[in-house]
């Protein structure tokens, strides 16, 4: 055990336990999280010294839950570009809106940067099988880094998955369970499975140190703005474990100095309407209230019992964010426009992220010269069937330049003969 790292503590509470593979508190039933020695961990960190590090998450890896010594599992996750959308954000009114692009991960998605913690810490702890209930993207790289540690894998997922993502998983040879249901009885299969089988489930049992790796998206957008926070940060949300994930890293970045305090930023999130329960509870004041049967593009996003929801927007009012939801055409629209204006090609959970940002633009929530951020967690090749048959294809043409131009026009050439 590394001396940075204390114990276990519930966020709802604040009970403590040892470190372990366990998610919930014994005296609640809160969720858990690692709780670390902050002075130590100021002791051993500068911003030249994260600088330095390798080019990955692991740069960051006084604040990961991994006991020194251990050696990580990577394959490069970690430090995506955070790109100036200049374009997007003149569309917008936006001067310095910026895009956190992990399209860029290895298997596609921010989920390589959750994967990446839990599997070290479970080989660590003695695991050799990892496990999880996925909406996709987590399958994805839950079977990619079992394979690259030799560890074994299994997957519990929706039958009905995009082909993409199950096709995704499958290559690295993992045991797949598709099961009939929604991700939410993926997951309750996964909670029994848990009391049954001696595995690292990274949303489950391991989830405490799995989460810790969604604050690393929030560290690099610091680190690439220079060690200043933004104004505001949109995140999309699922379980809602990033978002909260992203208020922690804020505060630990100024409990530690590595940014001037105090802790500013606002923190805004963005749900599908088709299963949206945090952003209608946030409306409406009332708890949150799950979703039986999740409807919408956006299926990474579709968990309806959302486990972290009501800490979302506890973070969310405390901050000075919002919670808004977007519709499934807007979503679709959405990702069309992020890819024409930035060349950026976003799963469906992007589109529902810039949808928002674009409602809360037309509303006029910022005046223009704000620092604002949005999450594109993964890569449009993974859900790009929800695009079929939007914007039709023109009819083909033959391979002749008088073809091409009768067509198209060559503007900018002579005239093309004819006869």
């Amino acid at each position: 055990m590394s001396e940075r790292i204390l114990s276990l503590r519930c966020r709802a509470c604040g009970a403590t336990t040892p470190i372990a593979a366990q998610h919930a508190c014994d005296e609640c039933f809160g969720p858990l999280e690692v709780a670390y020695d902050y002075a130590e961990i100021a002791r051993r960190v500068s911003r030249s010294a994260i600088e330095a590090g390798p080019p990955s998450i692991w740069r960051y890896r006084d604040l990961l839950p991994l006991d020194d010594g251990l050696e990580p599992i990577t394959l490069g996750e970690g430090l995506s570009p955070l790109v100036h959308a200049r374009n997007l954000g003149e569309l917008l009114g936006l001067r310095h809106l910026y895009l956190k692009n992990d399209t860029q991960n290895p298997t596609g998605s921010f989920k390589d940067r959750v994967v990446s913690v839990a599997a070290s810490w479970a080989r660590g702890h003695g695991f050799d099988t990892i496990a999880c209930a996925s909406t996709g993207n987590l399958a994805n790289a839950v079977a990619a880094y079992a394979a690259h540690a030799g560890l074994h894998a299994v997957v519990v997922i929706p039958a009905d998955l995009e082909a993409a993502k199950i096709a995704a998983t499958a290559v690295y040879g993992p045991t797949l369970v598709r099961v009939t249901g929604t991700y939410d009885d993926a997951n309750r299969l996964g909670s029994e499975l848990v009391d049954e089988v001696p595995w690292a489930f990274c949303n489950i049992n391991v989830r405490p140190f799995y989460s810790e790796g969604s604050k690393t998206l929030t560290y690099e957008t610091v680190e690439q703005l220079g060690w200043r926070l933004p104004d505001e940060i949109v995140i999309p949300i699922a379980s809602g474990s990033q978002f909260v994930k992203a208020d922690k890293a804020i505060r630990e970045l100024v409990e530690i100095g590595l940014v001037d305090g105090p802790a500013r930023t606002r923190l805004t999130g963005a749900q599908a309407a088709g299963c949206g329960p945090v952003a209608a509870a946030f409306r409406t004041g009332q708890p949150v209230t799950p979703v039986r049967s999740p409807e919408t593009v956006a299926r990474s996003l579709a968990i309806g019992n959302p486990s972290d929801g009501e800490d979302v927007i506890r973070a969310a009012r405390r901050t000075g964010g919002v919670v808004e939801s977007a519709g499934d055409e807007e979503i679709l629209d959405s990702v069309e426009l992020l890819a024409r204006t930035e060349g950026i090609f976003a799963e469906t959970a992007g589109g529902v992220t810039v949808s928002v940002l674009r409602r809360l633009a037309a509303q006029g929530r910022w005046r223009g010269d704000e620092t604002v951020v949005a999450y594109i967690t993964g890569h449009g090749l993974k859900t790009a069937e929800a695009l079929d048959g939007r914007g039709g294809l023109d009819e083909p043409i033959a391979p002749s330049l008088r073809a091409f131009a009768e067509r198209y026009g060559l503007a900018h050439a002579a005239p093309v003969p004819h006869g």
